[in-house]
Formats: structure tokens, sequence, C-alpha cells
């Protein structure tokens, strides 16, 4: 068991040659909206703490982690040397404010194998993990791993992995859950297949109460929902049944195959923010609803996340999400394409966001022209 404390949020990012960025380094709070255009690498900065991830879930690794993305060739920023080595780091805290970082240089070699070039972890001003190390040094094949993956190797700072572990994607897909035996094959949890599976896990107890908050949160968006409760039909399969309006007889139940897109994609979001204690990575949250539903996910997200008090890092399109007034400018990060290559800045950087939102103007109605192909240059010069 580790000596640590938890550790409970990511603090920073940075990256080098990974994919659209040659160049990465942005803080993050408890949560972070990554706003920009299509294919300006919205998903490709997510996917830098999914790599994260699976380096520590069972199965996985550095070797697994970049083999599923087409290994070093397919990760390394297009336009950079093919000798560069990718670098992905992180800073994290835990509730104590001790901070943390990994930061995990790697390349692919002659033999198509993805090596550790540098792995360093520190602890404040500590340094606990330096590689290449003696051992490393005296056998080149440890390179193939890092320290971070192998249980003998990262006791003093296992906390690392457990918070790695912790970190959970999610893009729901409303029709995967409603046909989720049909999906099982093909996909994974991380479109929301498995929520019905996870809700029959749960103690009933536990389950009740989750559903009873969740229910408590969805009516600010769907009012009309009177209950919500979870059932198992004669063939003793689970499902998600709710009633709405008034009418409170047997026959007004409804299974989530009646749900609409938007009441399943809520549930969702609200059941992940709600399911776990690590870093939540949503992808566009806003499809598939009304602009005025958009507008309340940030308030239903951060209601969720007190009780969780989990970090919720979201990539968007919408200027209504962006419409909720108590989104900070340093919660804000865009995402500009510039000759092929994709820029990350907080909005808090642009002195002229923080002038137009002074004259009243919608926050999203300012950052999304900013990110679009047609910026205006005047806007966006920085300080």
């Amino acid at each position: 068991m580790t000596s640590h404390p938890p550790i409970t949020a990511f603090t920073a990012i940075r990256l080098d040659h990974w994919k659209n960025f040659p160049n990465v380094d942005v803080a993050l709070g408890p949560r972070a909206f990554l706003v920009g255009p299509n294919a300006s690498g919205k998903s490709n900065f997510l996917d830098a703490f999914r790599f994260l991830h699976d380096l520590v879930t069972e199965g996985g690794g550095l070797d697994h982690a970049a083999r599923i993305r087409g290994r070093t060739r397919s990760i390394r920023t297009l336009t950079d040397p093919t000798d560069a080595p990718i670098h992905l780091g992180v800073s994290m805290k835990n509730d104590e404010e001790t901070v943390w970082s990994y930061d995990l240089d790697f390349y692919g070699d002659q033999e198509g194998r993805t090596v550790v070039r540098q792995e360093r972890v520190r602890q404040g001003d500590l340094t606990i993990l330096e590689r290449p190390n003696a051992q490393d040094r005296d056998d080149p094949e440890l390179l193939t791993q890092t320290a971070l993956e192998q249980v003998s190797a990262n006791r003093p700072f296992r906390v690392i992995a457990e918070f790695f572990a912790s970190i959970r994607y999610l893009h729901v897909v409303p029709h995967l859950i409603r046909a989720a035996e049909l999906a099982a094959d093909r996909t994974n949890g991380d479109l929301g297949t498995e929520i019905l599976k996870e809700l029959a896990r749960l103690p009933g107890p536990t389950r009740s109460a989750r559903l009873k908050r969740i229910r408590t949160i969805l009516r600010a968006a769907v009012p009309q929902l009177r209950d919500l409760e979870y059932w198992r039909d004669n063939m003793g399969r689970p499902h998600l049944r709710a009633r709405f309006g008034d009418r409170g007889t047997d026959e007004s139940w409804q299974i989530e195959d009646r749900f609409s897109d938007g009441t399943l994609r809520l549930f969702g979001l609200i059941w992940a923010a709600l399911d776990g204690d690590g870093p939540l990575l949503l992808e566009e949250p806003e499809l598939s609803l009304n602009p005025s539903i958009v507008r309340l996910i940030p308030a239903m997200l951060f209601s969720a996340q007190r009780d969780a008090r989990r970090q919720i890092i979201l990539s968007t399109h919408s200027a209504e999400l962006l419409m909720d007034q108590g989104i900070g400018l340093d919660e804000v990060i865009l995402f500009q394409v510039r000759d092929g290559a994709t820029i990350v800045r907080p909005a808090s950087d642009f002195p002229d966001v923080l002038a137009l939102l002074d004259a009243g103007m919608p926050l999203g109605e300012i950052v999304l022209p900013m990110v679009s192909p047609a910026t205006s240059p005047q806007l966006v010069a920085a300080s």
C-alpha cells in the first residue's frame, strides 16, 4: 500500500513532438474547457492523458500504449525530425498541495520497439527517479519499459501509477447504451456501453443514492422527470427506467431504449462525473442536446463534481456551453492552428478577451472566432 496521500488532480501538462503539438506547456485547474476547430488536436490532447492511463493498466505498458496508436511514427508530430524524442510530462497535486511531476521521453528504435530515452519522477524539489540509471546502462533492455509500469520499481511513487489508472475517458453514444449487448464485442466503456453493467454491480443502497443524486441534477434540464430507478426485466437484464410527467401508473415507466438521445447523454455525463474520483475526460458533451440544455452542462457537471471531487477536462465546439458565467478565463484553453501545428494557450493570455468580457460580450462568442480559420489577427494579438 502506498505511503503517500492520493493524488487528486493534474496541475499542468507538457508535450513536445506529440501529434499536432510541437510544444505545449499549459496549466490545468479543477475544470478545463478545450476550445478549437475540427482537426485542431483536442482529441489528441485528451489522448495524452489516455496514454498515461494505458501505461499503468493491466495488460498495458509503454509498448502497448505506443502500439495501439500506430507506434511512434504515428504519435510524433509530422513536421518534426524522425529522431526527435516524444516528450510527455505532467505535474500533479494531492489535497495537501504536495506537487508531483512525471516526465517521459521516448522514441522508436530501428527494430520498431518503443524505448525510454528519459524518465523522471519528482516530489517537490526531490528527485525520486532518474533514468537511464546504472541498471539501465548495465541492461539496456530495461528501457523498453517505464519504471512506472513495473510494480517492482514503482513503489516509491506508486501513487502516480494509481492516479493514472483512475483516469477515465467518456464519449457518450446513446444508441450504444441502448444496444449495449450488441456493442459489447466492438466497443468499450469509453462510449458508455458499460453504464448499465456498472449500475448493476453497485450495492443496492449505493445505487439508489447515486440515482437519486442524478435525478436531482438531471431535473434542471429535464424538469418533467418524476422518478429514476434501476430495474431488471423478466430475463434478468439490467435497465434504467424513468417516469416523466405527473402520471403515476405502472404503464408510465419507460426504460432506456425509449429515452431521448439528449436524456441518455446527460445521464451518462452525470453518471461519469459521480462514478470515481480520478480525472474525467469528456469529448463534445453538447452533441444531440438542445442549445438551452447545453448551457446547463457546466453547472450540472460542477454540481456532480462537488460530490465526487474529480477533475473534469472536456472538449467543445459550443458557444452555448461557454455561456455559464462561472467559467473562468484560465479554465478555457484555446487551440489555434498555425502553419499545420497547434498552439495551446489559456484564454487569459489574450488581453482582448478580458476587454470584450468587460464590454458585455459572451465568452463563447469571443473565443470561438479566435480559433476559427478566419481569425482576426487584431483580436488574437497576444500580450
